[in-house]
């Protein structure tokens, strides 16, 4: 069976092009409590907590936490190739933009339709900030 695509246009914040499998959390993240030598966010209680991020497109509401702790995380999970391939957020922050800058992670909002509604754990999603597109593609059911 054919997969099914859906493109939607968003906004850049930090320009790239990623693909690769989504992973969606409905709460922030602060990469500083992900094991930057393995990619697992180990923040007790979180959505995500035990999941890998690394190379996933990460779908998420926004960042939180400082900015030193939160641009320290990032930044060594890209040391270590372990960030996410692409970020697609709700609500965007200084802190967020700043960190994907220095990781080189493509960061984009503002999806016409609502990133939570559109795109599924597991989806294999194209984020192309520089054409401000993101293809989501869905195995037919």
């Amino acid at each position: 069976m054919k997969d099914m695509a859906t493109s939607l246009k968003c906004h850049k914040i930090i320009g790239g092009y990623a693909e690769g499998e989504a992973l969606i959390s409905h709460e922030p993240i602060c990469f500083y409590l992900t094991d930057p030598k393995t990619g697992v966010v180990r923040e007790k209680n979180h959505e995500l907590a035990g999941q890998n991020i690394a190379n996933k497109v990460l779908v998420f509401p926004s960042g939180k936490a400082s900015s030193v702790v939160q641009i320290d995380g990032l930044f060594k999970l890209a040391q270590h190739g372990l960030a996410p391939k692409a970020m697609i957020v709700k609500e965007v922050e200084t802190v967020l933009v700043v960190s994907a800058f220095i990781a080189k992670v493509p960061l984009v909002d503002k999806l016409e339709k609502d990133p939570f509604k559109a795109i599924r754990n597991g989806d294999f999603v194209k984020v192309d900030a520089d054409k401000s597109t993101v293809e989501v593609m869905r195995p037919k059911a």
